[in-house]
C-alpha cells in the first residue's frame, strides 16, 4: 500500500502498561462490561428470533434439557434461547439421536460457538422449528493414550469434547505434539474436525517429514471415528466405530461438515518439537508480496523466501497499513540464545483484549458510524502490535509447539470473516499471494476515493499442506472425502494451500459487496488452472452484495464442482446413508450438502 493510505491518522504509540491492559473505553461506548466485545453483547447481533419451544421436551431417561441462547464467534448468528443438553456418553448420543428422530426434532452439536458459518443453526431458526443442542464440552471430555499403528510415535482416544488447548497439553505431557493447530486453544476437537480446521506449515527447505505428523488439516490425523449412526438391519441409530483405511465412513465422518454427530476419535501423534517463532512488522506489504521475478521479490524477503526458510508463516495485514506483522515458526530443539523462554499459551498479550487506542477507534465506528476512520483504526492496530512486540518482548519466543501455536483468546476483538483456500503448487505460493495482495490492495484504495470503506479489520494469510494420505499411519487411508484441503484427482502436482481472510466489524456498510467482489475474484483467478479455490467451511462465503451463505450458484455448483462430481457425490452418499432421516443437519446443510 503506499504510505499515504498507511498513515492516515496514525495514533501516538502507546505505553508499554497501556499495551498490557485492556481498554475500558469500548465498555463504555458500548456498553460491554470489561471493556470487550464479549460474545454475549456484539452489537452486530440481530434482533433475537423468537423462543424454542415453551415446554421442555421430554428427552431420554437420564438427560434434561434446558434453555441456553446461541451467540456465535462474530455475534451475526444469535438465538436467545433454544433447549439444549449435555450428553455423558456415547450412548446418550444414540438415544437422543432415536428420541429426535421419532419425534420430529434435530440435533446440532454445540462445542465453543467459534464458528462464522451456519452449520450448527442458521439465522433464521424460529420458535416451531425443534432444534436441541448438544453441550459436548461438560462430559464429553475424557482422553487416553492408546497402542499406535506401525508409523506413527503415538495416538491418543479423545472425546470431541475436549479443547484442542487441553488435548495438546496432554499428548506434551507424553512427549507428544502436531504439526497443525489454529490459532484460538479453546476450539472443542468435534468442532475442529467438523471443519477440517487447520494451521500453518509446510516442509521447510530441506525438512523430511516426522512420522506422525502431517502438513494437512488435524482431520488428516484421525485414524477411527466412533459416531451415532443408524442401523438399516435394526432400524435405529447406534453408536459405531469406524476405521480409516478399511471403512470409507472413517473419511466421510473426518470433516463431516456438520452432517454426522460423532462422540470421539483416535488421533495419531508425533514427536514433540519445541518451536521459535520470529515476528517482523519491518518489511512492506510490496516486498513481502512482490510479484516473482520482480526487482522487489529478488531480495530474499518475499513470503515464498520466509516459507523456505521456515515452513510455518502468517502474514497479518492490518487494513490500509503498509507493513504487515509477519510470524515464522521454526522447528527448534535447542533455544536460540535470542529467544525468550514460554511455557504457556497466549503470549501476545497486546491482542489477546482491545487496547485504548483501537478501543476508541472501534468505538467511534460501531457508536458512531464513522466507519472512514478505518485507516486509522488500521494503523492504530499495526502500532499496537509494533509496540506490543518490543513491550513485552515477544519479537522472539521459544517453546513447546502448542504455547506458540495457540495465540487467540476468546477476548479479542470479535470480527467477521471470508475465508478461502487456494490450492496449488508449491512453486506458485508467491505468484497466488501476489496477485491476491494486489487486488486487494486496488480495491481499498479505489473504494476508499469513492467514500467507501468495507474493509477495516485484518488480512491474514497462511500456507498448509493438503491431506495426503501418506502422511496418516492408516493403511490404506484415503483423504477426508470433504477435506478443504483434499488433493485434487486431476492435479497431482498440486502440494499446498494459501490460506486466505479478510477480516472486518460485522455491521460495517459495505462488507457483503466488497466480499462479493473478491470471492468472484479469486474463483475467476484460481479457477483450477495453476491454482484452485475452495471455500473454508467455518469462515464466510456464497457472498451476495447483502449477505453471506445466500449465492446459490456457489453453494449448489461452484462449491460442488471444485472437489469433481464423484468425489462430492461419494461423500454425500456415505453421510445419507449413516443419516437417512437427517437428524443431524439443518436448512443450510440441506442446501449444501446434496448432490
Amino acid at each position: 500500500m503506499p504510505d499515504s493510505a498507511g498513515s492516515t491518522s496514525r495514533p501516538v504509540p502507546p505505553s508499554r502498561r497501556g499495551v498490557l491492559r485492556a481498554a475500558a473505553v469500548v465498555g463504555g461506548a458500548l456498553g460491554v462490561p470489561g471493556g470487550v466485545l464479549s460474545s454475549g453483547a456484539h452489537p452486530s447481533a440481530a434482533a433475537a428470533p423468537a423462543a424454542a419451544p415453551s415446554l421442555p421436551p421430554e428427552l431420554p431417561a437420564g438427560l434434561e434439557a434446558y434453555r441456553t441462547p446461541y451467540i456465535n464467534w462474530a455475534g451475526e448468528i444469535t438465538h436467545h434461547g433454544l433447549w439444549a443438553c449435555a450428553p455423558r456418553t456415547g450412548q446418550d448420543l444414540a438415544d437422543l439421536a432415536n428420541w429426535a428422530h421419532g419425534n420430529g426434532w434435530r440435533l446440532r452439536a454445540r462445542g465453543k460457538a467459534h464458528n462464522w458459518s451456519p452449520l450448527t443453526i442458521t439465522g433464521p431458526t424460529e420458535s416451531d422449528q425443534r432444534v436441541l443442542l448438544l453441550d459436548t464440552t461438560r462430559h464429553l471430555t475424557r482422553m487416553e493414550l492408546v497402542t499406535p499403528p506401525a508409523g506413527a510415535p503415538g495416538a491418543v482416544r479423545a472425546q470431541t469434547g475436549v479443547t484442542l488447548e487441553a488435548l495438546t497439553e496432554y499428548l506434551a505431557g507424553h512427549g507428544l505434539g502436531v504439526t497443525n493447530t489454529p490459532a484460538p486453544g479453546e476450539l472443542t476437537l468435534g468442532g475442529t474436525l467438523a471443519i477440517d480446521a487447520h494451521g500453518t506449515s509446510v516442509p521447510a527447505t530441506g525438512e523430511t517429514a516426522r512420522p506422525g505428523h502431517t502438513y494437512g488439516t488435524l482431520s488428516n490425523l484421525v485414524l477411527s471415528v466412533t459416531a451415532v449412526v443408524w442401523d438399516a438391519a435394526r432400524s435405529t441409530y447406534v453408536v459405531r466405530t469406524f476405521h480409516r483405511g478399511s471403512d470409507k465412513e472413517c473419511e466421510a465422518l473426518a470433516a463431516h461438515v456438520g452432517r454426522g454427530l460423532v462422540a470421539e476419535v483416535v488421533l495419531q501423534a508425533g514427536e514433540e518439537m519445541p518451536l521459535r517463532c520470529q515476528s517482523r512488522v519491518d518489511l512492506s506489504s510490496d516486498e513481502l508480496f512482490a510479484p516473482p521475478g520482480s526487482a522487489l521479490a529478488g531480495r530474499g524477503n518475499t513470503f515464498a523466501d520466509f516459507l523456505d526458510r521456515s515452513g510455518r508463516v502468517e502474514a497479518i495485514w492490518f487494513a490500509f497499513t503498509d507493513k504487515p506483522w509477519l510470524k515464522v515458526w521454526s522447528l527448534s530443539p535447542e533455544r536460540p540464545p535470542t529467544a525468550r523462554t514460554v511455557h504457556h499459551p497466549y503470549n501476545y498479550p497486546f491482542s489477546d483484549s482491545v487496547p485504548t487506542p483501537v478501543a476508541r477507534l472501534a468505538g467511534r465506528m460501531l457508536g458512531e458510524a464513522a466507519w472512514y476512520l478505518a485507516p486509522a483504526f488500521g494503523a492504530a492496530q499495526y502500532t499496537v502490535a509494533a509496540t506490543g512486540l518490543a513491550a513485552t518482548f515477544a519479537t522472539d519466543l521459544w517453546g513447546a509447539a502448542h504455547n506458540l501455536q495457540f495465540y487467540l483468546r476468546p477476548t479479542t476483538l470479535r470480527e467477521t470473516a471470508n475465508g478461502y483456500a487456494v490450492l496449488t503448487r508449491r512453486a506458485d505460493v508467491q505468484r497466488v499471494v501476489s496477485q491476491f495482495a494486489a487486488y486487494y490492495s486496488e480495491q481499498l484504495r479505489t473504494r476508499a476515493a469513492r467514500g467507501e470503506f468495507p474493509v477495516n479489520g485484518q488480512v491474514e494469510i497462511r500456507v498448509g499442506g493438503l491431506d495426503r494420505p501418506e502422511e496418516s499411519a492408516a493403511p490404506g487411508a484415503r483423504p477426508p472425502l470433504l477435506s478443504v484441503v483434499r488433493p485434487p484427482v486431476d492435479r497431482p502436482e498440486f502440494d499446498c494451500a494459501v490460506w486466505i481472510d479478510v477480516l472486518t466489524q460485522p455491521t460495517t456498510p459495505g462488507a457483503h459487496a466488497f466480499y462479493r467482489d473478491l470471492e468472484r475474484f479469486l474463483l475467476a483467478t484460481f479457477d483450477g488452472g495453476y491454482a484452485l479455490t475452495r471455500v473454508e467451511w467455518s469462515k464466510g462465503w456464497a457472498y451476495t452484495d447483502t449477505e453471506a451463505w445466500a449465492d446459490q450458484e456457489v453453494i449448489g455448483t461452484t462449491v460442488p464442482s471444485s472437489y469433481g462430481p464423484g468425489q462430492w457425490a461419494e461423500a454425500i452418499g456415505v453421510l445419507d446413508r449413516l443419516d437417512p432421516h437427517n437428524v443431524f443437519g439443518n436448512a443450510f446443510t440441506d442446501r449444501l450438502l446434496r448432490v
